[in-house]
Parts: C-alpha cells; sequence; structure tokens
C-alpha cells in the first residue's frame, strides 16, 4: 500500500509540476505577439478554410485552457484568452484545436477509436475505482468469490479509462503536429513566434502523457490487489 501511496503521490506531483510549467509557458508566449495580427479564432478559421473544412465552426467558450474540439457538433471552441488573442499561445491552441477537425474530416483512426470510448468512459471512471474496492470488502467479508468477480468487473471499467487515456497520445501529439507544420508551411509566424508555437504544444502533451501513466499505475496497483489475494 505505501509502495502505491509513494507511486501516485510521485504522478501527482510530477502532473502538477507539468501543469504549472504549462501555465507558464503559456502566459510566458502570450507575449510574443504575432506579426501578422491575427488572433486565435482568425487563426483558426484560416487553417479550417485551408483544409477546405467548411462545415465546422469557431467558437468562444469560458475558462481558461478549456479549448477543445467538439466532434459531435463540429465546433471549435477557444478560450477567452485564445479566442481574441493575437500572440504565439495563442495561434498554438488555435491551430493544435483546428488539427482535431482535421483529423476528424480525415477519418484519422486514432481519433475515431477515442470518440468510441467516450461514451463509455464517461459514465465508468469515476466509478470504476469504488466498484474495485467495493469487490474487494465484499470478497473478504464473505468469503467467496462474488466479490472478486465485481472487482475484476471495476478493473475492466479502469482499464477502459487506461486504453483511452494511451489513446489520446497519439491523438493529441498528431493535432500538435499537424498544427505546427501548418503554421510552418503557410508562413503564419516567424521563426521566433514559431519556436514559442512548438514550445507550448510540447508541454500541453506532457500533460496527457503524465496523465496516461497515472492511470496505468493505478490499474497495475489495483490488478495486484485483486490478483494476488487468489490462491
Amino acid at each position: 500500500m505505501m509502495t502505491y501511496y509513494i507511486l501516485i503521490g510521485g504522478i501527482a506531483l510530477i502532473s502538477w509540476l507539468v501543469s504549472s510549467r504549462l501555465k507558464s509557458k503559456f502566459k510566458h508566449y502570450s507575449k510574443v505577439h504575432l506579426r501578422n495580427g491575427m488572433s486565435g479564432a482568425e487563426i483558426a478559421q484560416k487553417m479550417l478554410d485551408d483544409h477546405g473544412i467548411r462545415d465546422v465552426k469557431v467558437i468562444s467558450t469560458p475558462g481558461m485552457l478549456t479549448d477543445h474540439y467538439n466532434p459531435k457538433n463540429k465546433t471549435v471552441n477557444l478560450s477567452e484568452g485564445v479566442y481574441g488573442q493575437r500572440n504565439a499561445s495563442a495561434a498554438a491552441v488555435a491551430a493544435h484545436e483546428v488539427g482535431h477537425a482535421v483529423q476528424h474530416a480525415q477519418a484519422y483512426e486514432w481519433l475515431a477509436m477515442r470518440s468510441k470510448l467516450v461514451p463509455v468512459v464517461s459514465v465508468t471512471s469515476g466509478m470504476s475505482t469504488w466498484i474495485v474496492f467495493g469487490g474487494l470488502m465484499l470478497g473478504a467479508a464473505a468469503g467467496v468469490g462474488f466479490g472478486f468477480y465485481i472487482a475484476v468487473a471495476g478493473l475492466i471499467m479502469m482499464g477502459l479509462a487506461t486504453i483511452f487515456s494511451f489513446i489520446t497520445l497519439p491523438v493529441e501529439y498528431d493535432a500538435s503536429n499537424r498544427a505546427l507544420a501548418w503554421l510552418k508551411q503557410k508562413n503564419m509566424v516567424s521563426q521566433e513566434e514559431y519556436a514559442g508555437a512548438e514550445d507550448a504544444l510540447k508541454w500541453a502533451a506532457r500533460t496527457y502523457l503524465v496523465a496516461a501513466l497515472g492511470a496505468l499505475a493505478s490499474l497495475v496497483y489495483w490488478a495486484f490487489q485483486v490478483f494476488g489475494g487468489r490462491d
């Protein structure tokens, strides 16, 4: 148990450090103003146009770093700090989110896989740990196999969430690569602005990597708890 807490605590600390670093990077590059004077919304719209995507809308959404692409209603949602801003951070985020729209339009297989898991994971991820724990408690109290099977069901739910986290990695990295390639090919940013956009997206991707490793560590721990107690 202590090893688990140390591992999870370490991952939580790394996650906090990466998240703090990400916020620091975006704040720093938000001071690097674009030479072309375009806002995040304008960057996003141009990238959509350049890829021939006419059925996706660019809209503003409240909050900080709440940017996302919604495949259901085909909207690129840009946070207040991105939508109307004209800096390297805004350009990076806007282009990245459009990268997801391009993935959707081109039927990128990893995005399709992730989208199929969303409905399931959104329901099961929050309860999986409690189901595993409850199954273990039932098994210990009753001394029969019923609790074990409940715990296994919880592990399956947890496993789906872990798979989802790892499928997210190629989706996010690919969206960033598409964004950076477009920014460079279309000469949308200067060399300094491009370096800032690349660095910001690199740190954003690391948050997903840490989350995936955390999910895997939790799955392995609870799997040992469930199967380690079996004869």
